[in-house]
């Protein structure tokens, strides 16, 4: 039995995660925790919009860690939040799931200095579609080459904060890696007025938000007379859910180091 404190349980993702891991074989929930100041409902259960379960929700993660015998923390907050609780969980010990996007050079790189204490799963995307997608990507991109542009288009609900979205940002990074281009120089993530003829290395990455849109990302490779889509379509956040529950039970017990869903699913090296 895997022992798991979920973060941001009062959010979409965290109630969402809370929900399913109630059913999750493997799998049991030791502590929650929201933000300092939380002053909702005090259970944890309730906290996420269904009844009560016995699991008081701390707005310490330090605290809950200290008095629990935790296996696991799965944190989906926002990438502040994720980069401190990385490095709480790595104090204590405890391995670390995140799937917040939107992180910043230097917040990366202090989650990559606690995955030398701890094992960290840290992906943009949890949904395992999502991840067979970035595989597919990878492997058209080389068989195809530069005889095709390259152009993603992802679309959220209204409410997401970030943009682009970090899944969109990992589409175009594999793109590139596999076309041996730079995705800090080759890929574009605006065009507005007289920007002149597209280049062959760009790599277009384009953002729409709108209504309740779970999350929609298509990578075109556009050639001369046809063109290829790759497209993924979520309707529940419950693939999500899935996928983190999935790594938690993975990432138990694994050396400490930086790991993503393609090692969790296995797909680490696929052609």
């Amino acid at each position: 039995m895997v022992n798991v404190v979920v973060t941001g349980v009062a959010g979409r993702m965290g109630g969402t995660i809370l929900r399913m891991l109630r059913d999750t074989d493997g799998l049991r929930l030791v502590g929650a925790v929201e933000r300092p100041g939380w002053s909702g409902p005090g259970d944890a259960g309730e906290a996420a919009g269904f009844g009560p379960i016995g699991v008081p929700v701390g707005n310490d993660l330090a605290a809950v860690l200290a008095r629990t015998q935790t296996d696991v923390v799965i944190d989906f907050t926002s990438h502040e939040a994720s980069v401190r609780n990385a490095t709480v969980a790595a104090d204590a010990g405890v391995a670390i799931v995140i799937g917040s996007t939107g992180f910043p050079a230097d917040g990366k790189a202090r989650i990559q200095q606690d995955a030398a204490r701890i094992p960290v799963v840290l992906s943009p995307n949890m949904s395992v579609g999502v991840n067979v997608m970035f595989a597919l990507v990878a492997q058209a991109a080389r068989a195809l080459g530069d005889a095709y542009d390259v152009e993603i288009v992802e679309m959220h609900h209204g409410k997401k904060k970030d943009a682009p979205s970090g899944t969109a940002v990992r589409l175009a990074e594999v793109a590139a890696e596999a076309l041996h281009r730079d995705p800090a120089r080759d890929v574009v993530y605006a065009r507005h007025g007289m920007v002149g003829e597209r280049t062959p290395r760009e790599i277009g990455v384009m953002t729409l938000r709108g209504g309740d849109v779970v999350g929609e990302h298509t990578v075109f490779f556009a050639g001369q007379g046809e063109r290829l889509e790759v497209t993924h379509r979520a309707t529940s956040r419950d693939q999500f859910a899935r996928g983190a529950l999935r790594a938690a039970r993975w990432v138990n017990g694994r050396a400490p180091g930086m790991y993503d869903m393609h090692d969790v699913l296995g797909l680490r090296g696929a052609p």
